[in-house]
């Protein structure tokens, strides 16, 4: 196995830099600071994107028999994770908040790619999670 850099995974289409990521999550943050409700929205999707991220950070190491095995779990995973994006963007609407965040993330009707963007992304918040865990 390689070992991953960041330059490595710049390369890949639709990459998000890591100043784009903190842009895009400040201005997630920003809408759903003091409100209860997009809070709760929050936490089940932090829940939702930290088992995502454990499966995939894991997902090289697998064996091609045991991503077989996993492959269909891994894409619920992955589905739960864009639904409860989508969820509190549209939440986020409803209160009149722009939730421009949701489209800088693209969306994978447009392109299969944003697929793996919004998995980025759901990666870098359990990375902040994690960080500030300590």
């Amino acid at each position: 196995m390689e070992i991953n850099t960041f330059e490595k995974y710049m390369k890949e289409p639709y990459a998000l830099s890591i100043v784009q990521m903190q842009a895009i999550y400040q201005e997630l943050v920003e809408e759903i600071e003091k409100d209860a409700d997009a809070m709760e929205l929050y936490d089940e999707l932090v829940s939702t994107v930290t088992r995502y991220t454990a499966i995939r950070a894991g997902w090289q190491q697998l064996p091609r028999e045991e991503k077989m095995e996993r492959d269909s779990f891994r894409t619920s995973c992955h589905n739960s994770v864009i639904t409860h994006f989508n969820m509190l963007a549209r939440y986020l609407k409803m209160q009149g908040k722009r939730a421009e965040w949701r489209d800088k993330l693209g969306y994978e009707e447009d392109d299969k790619y944003f697929r793996k963007t919004i998995g980025d992304f759901a990666c870098y918040i359990a990375f902040v999670n994690s960080l500030c865990a300590r």
